[in-house]
């Protein structure tokens, strides 16, 4: 029986490559791992039927990007923001027991409404998966958004990440 939800401490451990096995997929180890918790996986739900993961990073004055992008204008990148959906889409097919390590490999439409800034208290993520495919690459497609404080402000389409197995 897989979890259905998982701490900081198992995302941990799951940078260290002890959640999914050795050679498997691994989510960064911070400061690039851009979320505190997964509070919903499941192979069956998402806008698609086909499985989503969401998650919650807690937004402190103090993170590491906020001193340096930009000065006297602090906001997180973008692409932080991407990042972690894609890291999400990984972790998911690590979830599935499927091999390889994950990478990801592109997406398709992005749409930035908002930036998140030092005052957003909580931002959520979510991916559904639209697509996964099994064989030699195992990939996965997904459709992701963040929120800052419960406002959609990332939307981003056909997000692609795969599994990778050593030769």
């Amino acid at each position: 029986m897989r979890q259905s939800s998982y701490s900081y401490e198992d995302l941990l451990a799951c940078g260290r490559g002890e959640l999914f096995g050795p050679g498997n997929a691994q989510l960064p180890l911070p400061p690039m791992l851009m979320f505190d918790r997964i509070t919903e996986i499941s192979e069956d739900g998402g806008e698609h039927g086909k499985g989503c993961v969401r998650a919650e990073f807690d937004i402190k004055s103090d993170l590491w990007f906020f001193g340096c992008h930009f000065q006297g204008d602090p906001v997180m990148p973008g692409c932080l923001g991407l990042d972690a959906m894609w890291q999400m889409t990984g972790f998911f097919l690590g979830w599935l027991g499927e091999p390889g390590r994950g990478r990801a490999i592109s997406t398709g439409e992005i749409k930035f409404s908002k930036m998140v800034t030092p005052d957003v208290k909580l931002v959520e993520y979510g991916i559904d998966i639209k697509k996964l495919r099994r064989g030699r690459l195992v990939l996965g497609i997904a459709d992701g958004w963040l929120k800052a404080d419960g406002e959609t402000i990332y939307q981003a389409k056909d997000l692609r990440v795969g599994l990778f197995r050593a030769e």
